[in-house]
């Protein structure tokens, strides 16, 4: 059975774990209400997409 020689050394496995972390969610403005949302999704506020409307909400 393979059996590492030397022990890992703290400094190389926490090179190892660099990718490891959490990145940010990333919201940008919608262009119609300026609502923050995901990049290429539908805007949960106004329903809209791509400059047009995609679902249409509930009158309020």
């Amino acid at each position: 059975m393979a059996v590492p020689k030397r022990k890992t050394s703290p400094s190389r496995r926490n090179m190892r774990r660099s990718h490891h972390a959490l990145k940010p969610v990333l919201a940008v403005e919608c262009s119609n209400c300026g609502e923050l949302k995901l990049p290429h999704h539908v805007c949960p506020a106004c329903g809209f997409y791509d400059g047009r409307e995609v679902l249409a909400q509930p009158e309020a």
